[in-house]
């Protein structure tokens, strides 16, 4: 497996790997089983953070078997309403005491896996590869993660050791805040 960043080449496959694992397209039984990602984005969208520098794939001889967002919040176009939530909380949470606010941080997400490659080590590569991408230009890597998905909660807190620095509620839906350090 080769962990890269994503060129705009990428982007019809990674479009197709962001709807297949869609909240909208799973069932609430295969929502449950293997998580889910939420937003609206396209192949223009992922055309656009590719080229932009925002997006690592985990390539496998040209296969796109998962991506990994990774972008100073701030930056993102029109953010939608959880990124925008997030912000509005940056300093209420907090990383080694300090608001987030405070520190320079990247927003880490989303994160997908193709199926056919679960459970063989795709989300901790991407996690490795994006520690590293972010090393030197932030601190700290944050993810929001509905707190609905609790796979995502699982695969992100205990299998990768990311640490909880608070919640935030957007329109009754509960979002944890996770962070893992670049370094």
């Amino acid at each position: 497996m080769h962990y890269r960043a994503a060129t705009g080449a990428d982007a019809p496959a990674m479009a197709g790997l962001f709807a297949a694992n869609h909240h909208d397209a799973l069932s609430e039984e295969e929502r449950s089983r293997h998580g889910f990602v939420q937003g609206a984005l396209d192949v223009e969208a992922l055309r656009a953070m590719a080229e932009g520098g925002g997006l690592l794939v985990a390539d496998d001889v040209g296969e796109i078997a998962g991506l990994l967002g990774l972008v100073r919040a701030e930056s993102v176009p029109g953010p939608p309403p959880p990124v925008r939530a997030l912000l509005g909380a940056r300093d209420s949470l907090l990383w080694h005491g300090r608001p987030l606010g405070a520190v320079r941080w990247l927003l880490y997400g989303p994160v997908v896996v193709a199926a056919a490659y679960r459970g063989r080590g795709i989300a901790r590569g991407l996690f490795s590869a994006a520690r590293e991408a972010a090393s030197g230009r932030a601190e700290v890597m944050v993810a929001f993660i509905e707190m609905t998905n609790r796979v995502s909660w699982t695969v992100h807190v205990d299998g990768l050791g990311m640490t909880p620095l608070g919640e935030f509620d957007l329109d009754g839906r509960l979002y944890g805040v996770v962070g893992a350090a670049c370094d």
